[in-house]
Order: structure tokens, then sequence, then C-alpha cells
């Protein structure tokens, strides 16, 4: 498709869960920075296949089970074209993005780095993005150390170059969200790679929030490993994808040990698959790995620079209506910002302000979204997150903006 010929009202159609209702009220979902809705296409594919084609993958010579390791495998190929990888052996499947990152952190981390070696984090990043490098670092010694965060809720550059300075030899992991899930600030991840890669560290990006909004080229990218999962990008749950380089996936261990992952087993010793299957132990969720071959194939049909365009609208007026309210507060005004917007109000507590709103079948994220450092850093312990997708409009934002106001009167 092209921006003028997107008839954003017909993408709607292909969404039933925007026609329910909750509370005898129409739903406004602004939950899809948690996960995203599903659109008919991935819907019908799993009941295809839980209806149709059930059987175990990969090792059976069975129709059932070498049509369904093709249909699988077809995912992976997607996938590798989608993010512009060298090779699809550099694609490993996992649970989601939490997984992708413990795996980097349990296989390359903990296995490569030594005591007092440093690993840079952000106050910005999801606890997925925090607390594996922590369980890393101390199996073998490591510190992590602060990239430091602007008032902005932007990264700030010069003072990440100065830690890289600062602990020069000594830095050799930094992990970084592409887009952040608490404020959604669009990082400059190129240039935090590059500048990674000149003090001698390796880089992984969590693009849990930017895959399904930004056109993604790993290897223009240059980044070491980038991990994201299919849920929040209109595919299932349960799914996700690791990308590494081949020549880093090939010097890690195995995750972890089973079925699929080996080569020759025997009492004494084993050895492992190649990759991908190395990192790939048991059976995994075919259904849902073969669904998310049709949700990727959805986006690209309307075309994510259409889809970033989209929710920019979107998002500029969410801004704009909440900004006529005086008693709200948005927090960060980053430089470049994806469509999540998290705000409080004045005299009323977020976990109020979302059970009012969800009355009125609004719904929205409260609490601290797993950013704990970065609540820290602004002095608060929770916000109201509205994250809108392409398939809102204006209506459900005026829906919102008079539901807030209605909650207001009730506080």
């Amino acid at each position: 498709m092209t921006k003028a010929t997107i008839n954003w009202q017909k993408v709607r159609e292909d969404f039933p869960q925007l026609e329910r209702q909750v509370h005898q009220k129409q739903l406004v979902y602004f939950d899809n920075a948690a996960t995203t809705l599903k659109p008919k296409s991935v819907i019908r594919s799993m009941e295809q296949h839980l209806a149709h084609n059930v059987a175990n993958i990969h090792r059976g010579v069975h129709f059932l089970s070498e049509s369904g390791t093709a249909e699988y495998e077809k995912t992976r190929d997607k996938i590798q074209s989608f993010i512009k990888a060298k090779k699809r052996e550099e694609i490993i499947f996992t649970k989601g993005t939490t997984e992708a990152i413990n795996l980097v952190a349990s296989s390359y981390v903990a296995h490569r780095l030594k005591k007092d070696d440093v690993i840079l984090l952000a106050s910005l990043e999801h606890h997925s993005n925090i607390v594996p490098w922590q369980m890393a670092a101390e199996k073998v010694g490591a510190r992590i150390e602060e990239i430091p965060v602007l008032d902005t809720g932007d990264i700030d550059l010069s003072g990440y170059k100065k830690v890289l300075e600062q602990f020069s030899g000594k830095v050799k992991f930094v992990s970084m969200a592409h887009i952040t899930n608490g404020m959604g600030v669009m990082n400059p991840i190129k240039e935090c790679i590059e500048l990674a890669h000149q003090a001698g560290a390796k880089f992984m990006v969590d693009g849990a929030q930017a895959v399904a909004h930004v056109e993604l080229d790993v290897c223009e990218l240059d980044c070491d490993f980038y991990a994201f999962s299919a849920h929040k990008m209109v595919g299932p749950t349960g799914f996700g994808v690791l990308y590494g380089k081949e020549e880093l996936l090939d010097s890690m261990p195995p995750y972890q040990g089973g079925g699929d992952m080996i080569d020759v087993v025997t009492l004494k010793k084993t050895t492992y698959n190649c990759l991908p299957h190395k990192f790939e132990a048991g059976t995994p969720p075919i259904a849902e790995g073969i669904a998310f071959f049709h949700a990727i194939s959805y986006l690209e049909n309307i075309g994510l620079t259409a889809i970033l365009e989209r929710e920019h609208v979107l998002t500029h007026y969410l801004k704009q209506k909440l900004q006529t309210i005086e008693e709200v507060k948005i927090f960060g005004n980053p430089k470049y910002q994806s469509a999540i917007v998290p705000f409080n109000v004045r005299g009323a507590h977020h976990h109020d302000l979302g059970t009012l709103l969800d009355q009125q079948g609004i719904a929205v994220r409260t609490g601290h979204h797993c950013n704990q450092p970065l609540l820290a850093r602004f002095g608060l312990t929770g916000t109201v997150r509205a994250s809108l997708a392409f398939y809102n409009n204006e209506q459900e934002i005026d829906l919102f903006i008079n539901a807030l106001k209605k909650s207001l009167t009730l506080l």
C-alpha cells in the first residue's frame, strides 16, 4: 500500500477485538506497548493449524510433520528478509524478547566477561534489559555502570561518551532499547552502537517497542544482537526472535539442553547442532511461529513507513488534547518519540485513574511499567501510559479525553 491509498477505517475492520464492549462501553484499546491486537489473518492461521495441521516438526517424516516444518521455517526466512539479516542461521527463535536477552546474558556475557569488566545500561531500560545483565555480572564479578539520561528522557550522548572513556578498556558490553517502553524515547541507536564498537564493546538492542514501527536493517545498524517479540507486532504471544551475528552465535555455548539442539548424544558426551537449532531446545510453539509469518506479512502490506507516519499523527493529536487539561503532566519530551505517552494527573493516583478509565471502556496501563529505575530518576512511583497503534483513531482519542475528564470529576 501507499500512504495515499490506505483506508485506516478499513484497516480497523481487520481487528475484531476493536468491535467488543467492556463494561457496556465501546472498547478503546490504548495498551499497545504491552501487547498489540491481532488481525484476522493471524487468527485464521492459528485456527487452521490447530484444527487441521497439528503435528510436531523437524524430526518427522510423515506428511503433516514435513509440511508443518516447511511452514514454520518459512517464518525464519520471512524474519531474515524483514530485518535484513545476512543469513537465516542468524535468526534464533525464542519465547520473546526477555528470553532472547537472557540467552545472550547467559551464553555470551557469562562466558566471556571476567572480574571488573563493565556492562553499560541506562535507567531507561525495561527490567528485562537490566536484571539478566545483573545476574550474569554477579556470576563473573563484572560491574554494571550507568549511561546518564537527560531530563527530556533522552540518552545523554555526551555522558555516554564520558562513561565509555572513564572505563576505557573495561567496557565489554552495552545493551540498550531501540525505543523505550516507559516514555517512548527513540534512541539514536546507530550512533550508540558505533561508539560502543569504537570502545571495543559488543552491543545488544532491545527492539521490542521498535520493530513494528521503524524500518530495520541489522547489517546497516551493525548491532551484534537484536531481540524482539511477535506479540508486540500484531503476532501471537509466546514467540520471539534473537538476531545475532553468525560468528558470535557460533562461539556461544547452548543456552538450554534438550531435543533438537543436539547432534550426537551419548551418556558420556553430547555434541551440538548447528545454527540456528543449537539454541532452540524442545518442542517450539508451532502454531504461533507459523502465525508470525502472517503478522509480518500484514505489517509489510501496510508498510512500516506508513505505520510510523500514522502513529506520529495520532500521538501528536493525543498530546495536544492532553495538554488542554490543566491537571495533566506529560513526562518526558524526547527528541524522537514513538506512540507512547506517559502522564499523571495532579492529585490523582495513577491506579485510581486506570480503574475509572476502565469502567468507561478505556484500556491503558498504569504502574511502573517495569521501569522502576527510570521512575526513580524522575521521582515517580508510577504513571498512566497511553500507547497507540496504527489501528487506533482520533475518535478513540476523543473518547479517551472525555473519559479522563469525567474521571477527574469523580476523584
